[in-house]
């Protein structure tokens, strides 16, 4: 019970981690060219040829089988079925006519295969015949100095998994979530994969997971600056409703972010409780933990959300009231501005019978007056708040 004490240690992957595309390996065959109802799959082109397959290997009893005629799909597949163990083939992006010699050598099904080739799907179970097809979204967060209105957040990719009773097929999708790293560290720990597909599986949904994990927490920084820039003293010059952009754009990647994680919950809850004949028993119960992390993840991406809705609802009423004490200015003025533009108006009106036209110090009496009164109100609405 070793390997499953130190089954999360196997598979945990360095958080936050960012991974170039794997170089594409040259295919090679060993056999005549066959027809199947996904294409024609030519197994002896040329070996320089650029394929879609980035590994593939055969393990038995746990450990990798170095043999030269399991470096290609169905060299694989005939180690596996000669002297048993099971292949893991790894592809990046195939298209069609590279996936259909591999779909026909192991039988999948054309439902599952359309999906894996032309991939935008939502994470998911299926079960065909004998073979379970999984589909995992990976989340990248992407490094940036400044948040703005246009930046990028999250890069979304995605694993498809094929799971057999002697093979897993792994199709990735993206620029990022390379499984290169977390299949040498499986190799590393031969008594895990000796429990077969399963654990390959298992090791696949944990790596995904914990880069959900990874990037929450750095989303969440993201909406902590944005919490303290929206409720900051507005610097001098600054306006309030300035970060609506922001925060728009940020509550947009969390959006995706939900997408990726909320519909994994479901599959990784008939993982981890239903039995399967596909999944080893000693694996299974390892799913919970899985599990369990991505409903931490999703409470975490929907406090995200309403959070985002709050940060956003906060910004446009400081907006409003920003408005407000401008307009309030606005009037204030007007109201000082009204005193002598109708005592002007008054005198303005040219009647011969007006108070005080003649008098000496009626002018100047009349100026001291508006001034005194522009005075007043300006006080006043001084000390009530209005300016």
């Amino acid at each position: 019970m070793s390997m499953i004490r130190d089954l999360r240690a196997a598979v945990r992957p360095s958080l936050r981690q960012s991974l170039r595309h794997p170089l594409r390996k040259p295919g090679t065959g060993s056999g005549p060219s066959s027809s199947s109802p996904y294409g024609t799959y030519d197994s002896t082109r040329d070996p320089s040829a650029p394929t879609a397959v980035v590994d593939c290997a055969v393990y038995r009893d746990g450990s990798r089988v170095d043999d030269s005629a399991c470096l290609t799909p169905r060299g694989a597949m005939r180690q596996v079925r000669e002297s048993g163990g099971f292949a893991w083939i790894g592809l990046h992006e195939p298209t069609e006519a590279e996936f259909a010699g591999i779909a026909a050598e192991f039988g999948l099904h054309p439902l599952a295969v359309e999906d894996a080739v032309h991939a935008h799907q939502r994470p998911k179970l299926e079960r065909y015949d004998d073979t379970l097809f999984t589909v995992f979204k990976t989340i990248h967060y992407v490094e940036h100095a400044e948040l703005t209105p246009t930046s990028e957040v999250v890069e979304t990719g995605e694993v498809m998994v094929f799971t057999g009773p002697d093979f897993v097929i792994t199709v990735r999708h993206g620029g990022h979530g390379s499984l290169r790293n977390l299949r040498h560290r499986l190799q590393n720990d031969p008594e895990l994969l000796s429990k077969g597909p399963s654990a390959v599986l298992h090791a696949i949904a944990d790596h995904v997971v914990d880069g959900y994990i990874a990037v929450a927490d750095a989303v969440e920084l993201d909406i902590d600056q944005i919490e303290i820039d929206v409720f900051s003293p507005p610097a001098k010059g600054s306006t309030r409703g300035t970060d609506t952009g922001r925060i728009y754009q940020l509550k947009r990647e969390v959006l995706e972010f939900k997408r990726a994680v909320t519909p994994l919950m479901r599959p990784l809850q008939l993982l981890s409780e239903r039995p399967m004949r596909l999944v080893d028993p000693d694996i299974q119960k390892y799913f919970r933990d899985v599990a369990d992390h991505l409903a931490r993840v999703q409470e975490q991406v929907v406090g995200f959300d309403e959070l985002l809705n709050s940060i956003l609802q906060a910004n446009l009423a400081q907006a409003t009231v920003a408005q407000n004490e401008d307009m309030r200015k606005i009037t204030s003025w007007a109201a000082i501005v009204a005193v002598p533009t109708a005592v002007c108006g008054v005198y303005g009106m040219n009647f011969k019978h007006m108070p005080e036209l003649e008098w000496r110090f009626g002018y100047p009496m009349v100026l001291v007056g508006i001034a005194a009164i522009c005075f007043t109100i300006h006080r006043t609405l001084k000390r009530n708040g209005w300016l």
